[in-house]
């Protein structure tokens, strides 16, 4: 699993809408391990602590939806998680995703462009039809169109879909999971500002 590390300090520290609390036994390796590696326990870990088993179960999913024997390619995954995150205004997942963009090899300069994705030459074709279909799993209600699903076959096998499906699904969940309680981005990418308004420019 990619280890992201904060490339600066959080200039302003804003208080999740839940207080850190000491984690069950189990959970104390997980907490002393992030406060080792990043300062602190990430926001998110913090709240899903409250649910130790269900925090575990996240951590689970979220390793199998980035291995690298995935049937898709991490930088396609990477652009949906971070598109998706845009979408449901996730400060926490826009910051995460965009380093994890970066480490999947794709430059800054695309990663700002991707919610102009439609217009932008910096895009293949691919690329657009992946971010189609996310934006679509992220409505609400959920509306993916036969037409759009039919071109996702001609491009994908049936297990990609799949693969991509749950990534756009889990990363909705996680997101709205961290916007709901304003779980705040950490430092891992100094794109976490700028991606969000490019963004709300771009809507």
């Amino acid at each position: 699993m990619l280890r992201p590390q904060p490339i600066h300090a959080r200039s302003e520290v804003l208080d999740m809408r839940l207080p850190h609390r000491s984690p069950v036994w189990y959970l104390r390796p997980l907490h002393w391990w992030q406060t080792h590696v990043h300062g602190e326990v990430l926001e998110p870990t913090a709240l899903w602590s409250y649910r130790p088993q269900a925090l575990l179960t996240f951590l689970a999913m979220f390793s199998r939806l980035r291995t690298r024997r995935s049937p898709v390619a991490a930088d396609l995954r990477s652009l949906v998680g971070l598109r998706v995150s845009q979408v449901t205004k996730c400060a926490f997942c826009i910051d995460l995703n965009a380093s994890m963009l970066t480490a999947a090899g794709v430059t800054q300069a695309k990663a700002m462009a991707l919610a102009n994705w439609r217009y932008d030459a910096a895009f293949s074709d691919t690329e657009r039809l992946v971010l189609e279909y996310a934006e679509a799993v992220s409505t609400t209600p959920c509306v993916v169109s036969d037409e759009l699903f039919e071109r996702m076959r001609a491009s994908f096998a049936d297990e990609a879909i799949v693969e991509l499906t749950a990534v756009a699904a889990f990363q909705n969940m996680s997101a709205r999971f961290n916007a709901a309680l304003d779980a705040q981005a950490h430092g891992f990418c100094g794109l976490p500002s700028r991606l969000s308004d490019a963004a709300k420019a771009a809507q």
